[in-house]
């Protein structure tokens, strides 16, 4: 138990020489041992300039581009907090998760806070103790977003709870109840599942985040392990082999894939094209919001080429044409209408031509269809 040390807000947090030296804080025990429950040894209120997220949590929170300054100790939380605001205001993705935790952290002023933040003290290399977040992450995160863009002059406190031995069950559990994770954060708690089991700690000096979890996929995986992790992942072996299979993707497309919460399926048909269109097909499924099966369509596509088919390389175009858009949103226009029943489709039908008109699109709509039902009807005949 660490001395009753109380930290001013600031406390070599802002700046200092020694600021690097955080990277080195000692990773806790975060084993998977399911007989041994964390104990409670005390709560305490800690300001947010106390506390430190673990760098390898399998949900990132942190956008990538912030990472790095942040845990190397070169920008506070606070300071983070700014950035990712100011990013926000460009990027929708990063918009939503950032109104999420807005929207958390002004509950907390009205409703308090309702569930504590666990971890433990961990020693720092200059004899100082750093409160080491093992469960509340976005709690924490949400604290400090809610601080910077309200302007308020006193630090928040946060109620944390001090757990003798912090595990990576725990907070793998802790992720899956608060929000399903993306088909990226399953593949890094899988990963980070495995790693704890074999008791592999991050190597010191490791520059990308996304390498730590890569390990697991040339581990040799002894008897008995799919079984413990299966009651935590609530997943098969197959299907978590699966996930572990996404993290072949490069940083920048799993960072992209995980912010626009890409599905398991969509990735698995992106990892089956070529690796050099890996980077397309992620930038095509975004923008264009496809399923796995439009990925598999545009992938199988050739582009026209006066090569022989034998030897023509499959290409992937950077958009897809509009027709082919319009196709796709046809077509899932009448599959979901064909799977209501008569009075549902009708209703459905009355709402969509009532909607067409009041925004003024009736007459071209009723165009469109026409000639398209005249092309259809000339094909079928």
């Amino acid at each position: 138990m660490p001395p009753k040390k109380r930290f001013s807000a600031f406390d070599d947090f802002t700046s200092g020489e020694d600021q690097p030296e955080k990277l080195k804080i000692p990773v806790p025990d975060m084993g998977v041992s399911q007989e041994e429950t964390p104990q409670v040894e005390r709560i305490e209120r800690l300001k947010p300039s106390q506390m430190q997220p673990d760098r390898f949590q399998p949900r990132r929170l942190l956008p990538p581009s912030l990472r790095v300054a942040f845990f190397s100790g070169k920008i506070t939380c606070y300071q983070a907090a700014m950035e990712w605001l100011d990013m926000a205001a460009n990027d929708n993705g990063i918009r939503q998760e950032v109104d999420r935790l807005l929207a958390m952290g002004s509950s907390f002023g009205e409703h308090g806070q309702i569930k504590s933040i666990t971890g433990s003290w961990q020693p720092r290399t200059d004899g100082d103790f750093v409160f080491q977040i093992e469960t509340g992450e976005r709690r924490f995160w949400a604290a400090c977003l809610q601080y910077a863009s309200s302007g308020a002059q006193d630090e928040p406190l946060l109620r944390v709870e001090v757990v003798a031995h912090p595990t990576r069950q725990r907070q793998v559990l802790e992720n899956r109840h608060a929000e399903p994770p993306s088909a990226v954060e399953q593949a890094c708690e899988v990963a980070s599942l495995i790693l704890a089991d074999l008791g592999v700690l991050p190597p010191a000096e490791i520059a990308d985040d996304y390498e730590f979890f890569r390990m697991a996929r040339n581990q040799r995986m002894p008897a008995g392990l799919w079984d413990r992790l299966m009651p935590i992942m609530q997943l098969t072996r197959p299907r978590m082999v699966q996930l572990l299979n996404i993290l072949q993707l490069p940083s920048p497309q799993l960072d992209q894939a995980d912010r626009y919460r890409l599905s398991e399926r969509v990735l698995r048909e992106v990892l089956a094209t070529p690796r050099d269109q890996w980077e397309r097909m992620i930038r095509l499924a975004i923008q264009n919001q496809l399923t796995s099966d439009e990925v598999a369509e545009i992938a199988t596509t050739p582009a026209p080429s006066s090569e022989p088919a034998s030897e023509r390389r499959v290409s992937t175009p950077v958009l897809p044409e509009p027709g082919r858009q319009a196709g796709r949103a046809l077509k899932r226009f009448v599959t979901t209408l064909s799977d209501l029943d008569d009075y549902d489709r009708d209703q459905a039908l009355d709402e969509i031509a009532d909607t067409l008109v009041t925004r003024g699109n009736g007459a071209a709509t009723a165009d469109l269809l026409e000639e398209l039902a005249n092309l259809i009807r000339a094909r079928l005949e």
